[in-house]
């Protein structure tokens, strides 16, 4: 237990600063798009291109990234489905519902919990490569082509009058491909494998850039998540009543956090275990990174995109103080191997 409050510890005490200094009124009134804008745009993209172009990337295929991704994606899954058959989402809001259900906090969170409880992180390194490599570019699709930001000036400039047949769906397929090169994470991301296929080795002063740039990733994003916390429901992100709407994100976020901390752990201990017979220490490790409550990028993204980001925050908060029982669960359950 004493392991595990010094990993969320931090987690608390960044998001409550950013809601102290929302509160005040310290940073401004932009603060929270600003450094939104200073995260997806600048920090995460170092960090993960710092990440990926270390990283060994054939380590993540093994029987144990099975079971993690088999849970993973189900839940996704189950999250994007329940966004729109149950809460009338689209498609955008969709993937920020699937995103906050099954993407999780692998980096800030996972490396210590790992540390702890298994006694090793390489197994977790595997996990920011899954996700990084094949659950972002995913969900980034679904953002881009739900929000299909400029699609239709595009289609209108291009077509002139606007009436030839069929042109805006050429256009969104355009944007589809070249999102990677209009997208810094997944930009970040492909640069990374690019270096570490080839096997290259940045020159010190620009790795150690890259380092102290993408080091202010997780702690600025956690202060724009306290940030977030002083906002007020306006025109823009309610356009109901607030006594009509503050029901259904409840509920929302409840299906949310339920899929991320309890049937997704569940799912990659029913794959890992009856099914792969994945020796004691791995199945402990899988379940326990499943548990892993949603990663911060989920409120990153929807903040980006302009979208609603009441269910993508709470599910951040709310899941993070219930992993921190579920982990202890999934620790007493299945026994500490690690040493």
């Amino acid at each position: 237990m004493h392991a595990l409050l010094s990993a969320f510890a931090p987690i608390w005490l960044l998001t409550a600063i950013g809601y102290a200094v929302g509160r005040s009124s310290l940073l401004g009134a932009q603060a929270e798009a600003v450094l939104g804008r200073f995260v997806f745009h600048v920090a995460m993209p170092a960090a993960l291109f710092t990440m990926v172009s270390g990283a060994r990337l054939n380590t993540f295929a093994n029987s144990s990234m099975v079971a993690f991704a088999a849970g993973t994606a189900l839940v996704c899954g189950l999250g994007f489905l329940a966004s729109g058959r149950l809460f009338g989402r689209g498609t955008a809001d969709r993937a920020i519902g699937s995103m906050a259900s099954g993407y999780v906090n692998s980096a800030n969170l996972g490396i210590p919990v790992a540390v702890q409880v298994l006694g090793d992180a390489s197994f977790v390194a595997q996990i920011i490569l899954f996700q990084v490599l094949l659950v972002s570019p995913v969900i980034l699709t679904l953002l881009d082509s739900g929000t299909g930001t400029g699609t239709e000036a595009e289609a209108e400039a291009e077509a002139g009058t606007g009436t030839k047949p069929g042109f805006g769906r050429a256009v969104v397929f355009r944007r589809m491909l070249t999102m990677p090169v209009r997208n810094p994470i997944i930009m970040a991301s492909l640069l990374g494998v690019a270096v570490s296929a080839l096997g290259l080795r940045l020159p010190h002063v620009l790795a150690h850039s890259c380092d102290l740039l993408g080091a202010a990733a997780v702690p600025t994003a956690l202060i724009t998540l306290g940030l977030s916390l002083n906002a007020r429901p306006t025109a823009d992100d309610s356009p109901e009543p607030p006594q009509r709407t503050a029901r259904p994100v409840r509920a929302e976020v409840v299906v949310a956090v339920a899929l991320k901390t309890l049937v997704q752990p569940l799912i990659a201990l029913a794959v890992g275990g009856p099914l792969l017979h994945l020796p004691e220490h791995q199945l402990l490790a899988v379940v326990l990174c499943s548990a892993l409550p949603t990663a911060q990028n989920a409120f990153i993204y929807a903040q980006q995109y302009g979208l609603d980001t009441r269910v993508a925050r709470n599910a951040v908060v709310a899941s993070t103080v219930v992993s921190m029982a579920m982990l202890s669960v999934a620790t007493w359950a299945l026994g500490t191997t690690g040493s």
